[in-house]
């Protein structure tokens, strides 16, 4: 039985290390084609960071296993605000009374919420597929109008001039074989990764007699949060709290919108009953957690770390048990 855990835990290193390639690689092709950083940062970098998630969802769903797909966006979102905030915080203060993040959290409580309405038609079916995408784009369009109007505050001398930060992944010194080959491991890796973390994580779930629901929520929920966390990690050892409370709330809308978006394009995505009793309004609630520190001007100091990683703990044994 050891086995499908080792080729499980094999997949999501092939998942991350092949979303991290894709993203590198699309990224330089991006801008040596002449696509400009902010374009490529709104759109190409987003949506590469959340290809695993994608990935493993649209295979589940192709694999018959709804609740896995369903599973790991859900969980993801929770593991987002309780463990990838919690965790940093346990190691050094998150001064997120620094930041302006109001905007883009009530867009993401509109998403969940939008979510839930959707989730209790019972099916995430093409029609829930395209309003949720149809969010994505409304939340793309209110940033990409928020960036141009920034810059051109900073043109026209209302605000400080500040340097055009390159996208996640670039490289100017970047050859063009080294891009071809970032994109092919990417490609090539995704579906390969994808396919060993799914077909396992099922595997695993038949044999202990556990839903692939609750494999989806922890074990791949957890493994596909591993880079939000990193992330979180360096931005709370460097004291920008703002990238990490940025991260964790644009990861949660991606999650919801895109992820599901898509998925349920490719086929129907079951809602079992368990998601509209617990999960969802777990999801929920671990958000509205963020409301001291987006609105209070509170920081996240590591009592809170404690908080948050204690009820993520919890929330596993409960749904483990």
């Amino acid at each position: 039985m050891l086995m499908p855990w080792l080729l499980s835990g094999l997949g999501l290193v092939i998942l991350l290390f092949a979303g991290d390639a894709l993203v590198k690689g699309a990224v330089n092709l991006s801008l040596r084609l002449g696509v400009p950083a902010l374009i490529v940062s709104l759109t190409i970098v987003a949506f590469g960071t959340s290809a695993p998630e994608l990935l493993i969802s649209v295979k589940a769903i192709l694999d018959n296993a709804p609740g896995l797909a369903l599973g790991n966006v859900v969980g993801s979102n929770t593991a987002n605000i309780l463990m990838v905030l919690g965790i940093p915080a346990l190691l050094a203060t998150m001064h997120t009374s620094e930041c302006s993040t109001r905007k883009t959290y009530n867009q993401m409580i509109a998403a969940s919420l939008l979510f839930i309405a959707l989730a209790f038609r019972g099916v995430f079916d093409w029609i829930s597929g395209l309003i949720l995408l149809s969010g994505l784009a409304y939340m793309l369009y209110d940033a990409f109008g928020d960036a141009k109007d920034h810059r051109r505050a900073c043109r026209s001398g209302e605000v400080e001039e500040e340097e055009e930060e390159e996208p996640e992944g670039a490289d100017p010194d970047m050859a063009g074989w080294q891009i071809a080959l970032f994109l092919i491991l990417g490609l090539i890796g995704l579906p390969l990764g994808a396919s060993l973390l799914v077909d396992n994580a099922t595997l695993i779930a038949q044999t202990y007699g556990v839903s692939d629901t609750v494999i989806g929520l922890t074990l791949v929920a957890v493994g596909t949060s591993l880079p939000e966390l990193a992330t979180t990690v360096m931005a709370a050892l460097r004291r920008q709290a703002d990238v990490a409370l940025g991260n964790v709330i644009g990861s949660n809308m991606f999650n919801l919108l895109a992820i599901i978006g898509i998925a349920s394009l490719v086929g129907p995505i079951s809602v079992d009953e368990a998601f509209l009793r617990i999960d969802l309004w777990v999801m929920l609630g671990a958000s509205l957690l963020l409301i001291p520190f987006v609105y209070l001007g509170r920081d996240i100091t590591r009592l809170w770390g404690v908080a948050l990683s204690a009820l993520y703990g919890l929330y596993l044994l409960i749904i483990l048990i």
